[in-house]
C-alpha cells in the first residue's frame, strides 16, 4: 500500500549533525506484514536544512535512487519498502536527484461540461463541475475510470474524445469509463443525512484549486456553492483517495460516505464496520460486453453502522446506496477514504479487494514510523 497514512517522524540530533551531507533515515514497520512501497511523510524544511539546502538524492538499502516530491503543505514523500516487524535504512546524500515520471495527476476540462479527472498508476476519477450543473443533469457522485496500464492516460482520452477518433466508454487496451453515476454518491461521495435519513446531495463543484500535480502525488480542493470543501489526494500505486471534507456549521446529524448499488449485482456488497471498510463489486453498465468488475471501496477510521439503503423507486440502473454512517457535529471536518481498482487491470478478483481494504485500515492504524540521524 503506498498512501497518505500520517507518519510518525523522530529528527535526532539535529543539533549535533553540523554541516554533514549525509543522514540515514530509518523507516519502522511494527506490523507483521510487508509494507510495499508505501508512501511516507516527512517535514520538508527540517530535511532541507540537514542538508545544508543543497539538493540531494535518496537511495535505499540496495544503492537504487528512490523519487521523492515536496508537497504543497511542505512534505517531503518517497515510497518506502520495509519487512513485517523490520527496518529499513534509507539515505539523504548530497546531489542532483534523477528525474521522475509522472504517476500521480489531474486537470480541468472545461470542453467536457467542466469535468474535473485525475489518475494515477492505478485508476481515474472524475467529479463534475459547474457546466454540468447549469445543464440540469444530475450527477452528485465521484465517477470511476479503468485503468489496466500505468502511465497517464486521461489527457489523452480527452484529447481523442474531441478529435471523434475514439471515445470514453470503449477500452483501446489502457482502460474506459462503465460506471455509472447519475443522481447517486457514485463510487465513494461522502454527504450528510438529515433527520429523517435523507441524504443531502453536494451537487456539482463550483471551484478547484491544484495543489499538488505530482509527480508521485495529487491533491485538489474542491469547492462547493455551500460553503462546503473537499480536499482529495491521491498517491502513486495506492487504490484509494484520502479525502477531507468540511461542511461548515450546518446543522445535519449524521454524514456518511456512499457507493451506488447498480441492479447488474444487487448483493455484490459487503459491510464490514468492525474493519472499518464496505466494498461493492459493480459489474459496470454494460456487463454482457466482457468489461470486468469494478471493484469500488470505502475505509472509514471512524463509523457508528453500515448499511444498505434502497430507494423508494430506481433511479434508472441503481437501486440504492450502502452507507457508512458517522454522527455529525457541525463545524467537524471528516476523513475517510475511497477508490477502486479493476479485475482487467491491477485488481484480480473479489477477495483480493476485501484484503486490500481489511489490510488498508490496519494499517492506517499502524503507521510506520522514520527516524533521521
Amino acid at each position: 500500500m503506498k498512501h497518505s497514512i500520517i507518519i510518525t517522524a523522530v529528527f535526532a540530533g539535529l543539533l549535533s549533525v553540523g554541516c554533514s551531507r549525509q543522514h540515514r533515515v530509518t523507516v519502522v514497520n511494527s506490523l507483521g506484514v510487508d509494507r510495499n512501497e508505501e508512501i511516507i511523510e516527512i517535514d520538508a524544511a527540517a530535511v532541507d536544512s540537514l542538508m545544508n539546502h543543497s539538493q540531494f538524492r535518496i537511495i535505499d538499502d540496495k544503492d537504487r535512487e528512490v523519487p521523492y516530491q515536496v508537497t504543497y503543505d511542505g512534505r517531503l514523500i518517497f515510497p518506502a519498502t520495509v519487512a513485517a516487524n523490520s527496518s529499513t535504512v534509507y539515505t539523504l546524500v548530497e546531489g542532483e536527484p534523477s528525474a521522475v515520471d509522472t504517476i500521480a495527476t489531474g486537470a480541468f476540462y472545461p470542453r467536457r461540461k467542466d469535468d474535473f479527472t485525475w489518475e494515477n498508476d492505478r485508476s481515474a476519477y472524475r467529479a463534475y463541475g459547474p457546466a454540468l450543473q447549469q445543464s440540469g443533469e444530475r450527477a452528485f457522485g465521484y465517477d470511476i475510470w479503468t485503468k489496466s496500464v500505468a502511465r497517464p492516460v486521461v489527457a489523452q482520452r480527452y484529447t481523442d474524445a474531441f478529435a471523434e477518433v475514439k471515445n470514453f466508454h470503449n477500452d483501446y487496451g489502457e482502460g474506459m469509463d462503465v460506471y455509472t453515476v447519475g443522481p447517486t454518491l457514485g463510487g465513494g461521495t461522502a454527504a450528510l443525512i438529515d433527520s429523517l435519513g435523507n441524504i443531502v446531495y453536494p451537487w456539482c463543484f463550483s471551484s478547484y484549486d491544484i495543489l499538488d500535480n505530482g509527480p508521485l502525488r495529487f491533491t485538489v480542493m474542491l469547492s462547493y456553492d455551500s460553503g462546503e470543501t473537499r480536499r482529495i489526494t491521491l498517491d502513486a500505486g495506492e487504490f484509494l483517495n484520502r479525502t477531507e471534507v468540511c461542511f461548515g456549521k450546518v446543522n445535519y446529524p449524521t454524514i456518511a460516505p456512499g457507493i451506488v448499488i447498480h441492479r447488474q449485482n444487487p448483493d455484490g456488497y459487503v459491510l464490514s464496520p468492525e474493519e472499518g471498510y464496505m466494498a461493492y463489486a459493480d459489474l459496470t453498465d454494460n456487463a454482457e460486453n466482457g468489461n470486468g468488475v469494478i471493484y469500488v471501496g470505502v475505509v472509514t477510521p471512524e463509523v457508528d453502522s453500515m448499511l444498505n439503503i434502497p430507494f423508494d423507486t430506481p433511479q434508472g440502473d441503481a437501486l440504492g446506496h450502502i452507507l457508512a454512517k458517522k454522527s455529525y457535529t457541525p463545524g467537524e471536518c471528516y476523513v475517510y477514504y475511497w477508490g477502486s481498482g479493476w479485475s482487467k487491470g491491477d485488481m484480480p478478483d473479489w477477495q483480493t479487494w476485501k484484503k486490500y481494504l481489511s489490510d488498508f485500515h490496519t494499517r492506517l492504524q499502524n503507521p510506520l514510523s522514520v527516524t533521521i540521524k
